[in-house]
């Protein structure tokens, strides 16, 4: 019940006392609404796909060669959830791949690590490149700079840690370097090239988006501050109402209009939960198909079938 709590306070405070109402109507007439539409739900879209995409992948190299129709239409039928709450959805997801790779929840948790690790770290790089030219430099940028500079530091003491444990220099990190061992450079570069792909695009498709709604955001302002709206969205969300509106706002407010934002990131937050709706409705009959099928299996003591974990189409 969290984030039903956490986005109803954030909107009465959005909508109740941050917000000019006439500004608000007025950035909504200006906006291109067929554009607006196209490029959030090819954002949304893209967004599902690639990401189940490179999950399949992980899960392909590191845990187990299941078929990638399988965990699209886990990751799929778990989006209906994402209306209710985002930890939900992923938890979900994280559980139905645990059940489709043999119950092992820990090494599935270990492959969606690999994306989710990628993705930080070219975020961080796309930050840091970014800051070096956006107007003002780091004095003026204090925001992109803090959020940088603490992810750094993040990252280079986890590699110190590892270094450390490698060399065997602290006691009670063997399950750490057998845990890490199975993660060598080579296997995960390919994803961390995906993610370059995945951000490229995100950059493009949301200044799109922002141009169609008539409140244009320059690409190195977005370059910079995308991934820290990711970090806001972190915080517990209704489907992130109240925390993208704000998010957007506070990271925005010196490029474009406040009441702009607002809109903007309510108009897409509205989309994002049909959606939503529509990608579970679509695949959560498979899901619960292709689990009860593996429970089935399990209870009986057999090796599930060779088409249910290998399609005939998969390479």
């Amino acid at each position: 019940m969290l984030g039903w709590v956490v986005s109803l306070a954030l909107l009465v405070y959005v909508f109740g006392y941050a917000t000019d109402w006439a500004s608000l109507r007025a950035a909504m007439r200006g906006a291109n609404v067929p554009l607006f539409l196209l490029f959030t739900t090819l954002d949304r879209v893209a967004y599902f796909v690639v990401w189940t995409a490179i999950t399949a992948a992980a899960m392909r190299r590191f845990v187990e060669k299941v078929p990638p129709t399988s965990v699209f239409a886990i990751r799929g039928g778990a989006e209906l959830f994402r209306t209710v709450s985002n930890p939900l959805a992923d938890g979900l997801t994280l559980v139905g791949l645990g059940q489709l790779a043999g119950g092992r929840v820990d090494v599935v948790l270990a492959a969606a690590l690999v994306p989710a690790v990628c993705h930080m770290f070219v975020m961080l790089m796309q930050v840091s490149i970014a800051l070096l030219f956006l107007e003002g430099g780091i004095s003026g940028n204090r925001d992109v700079a803090g959020a940088a500079g603490f992810v750094w530091i993040l990252m280079i003491s986890g590699f110190v840690a590892v270094r450390l444990s490698q060399a065997g220099r602290i006691r009670g990190m063997k399950r750490v370097r057998d845990f890490l061992d199975r993660f060598p450079l080579r296997t995960i570069a390919p994803f961390i090239v995906s993610f370059v792909g995945v951000t490229t695009f995100d950059v493009l498709i949301q200044g799109l988006a922002t141009r169609a709604f008539g409140a244009p955001i320059g690409w190195l302002d977005l370059m910079a501050r995308i991934p820290l709206l990711y970090l806001a969205l972190v915080v517990p969300s209704l489907g992130n109402f109240g925390t993208r509106e704000l998010a957007w706002a506070g990271l925005f407010e010196g490029v474009a209009d406040r009441d702009a934002l607002i809109a903007f990131a309510f108009a897409t937050n509205a989309i994002f939960l049909v959606l939503n709706v529509i990608l579970g409705l679509v695949f959560l009959p498979r899901a619960l198909n292709l689990l009860r099928e593996l429970r089935r299996q399990q209870k009986a003591g057999e090796a599930p079938p060779e088409p249910l974990l290998h399609d005939p189409v998969d390479v």
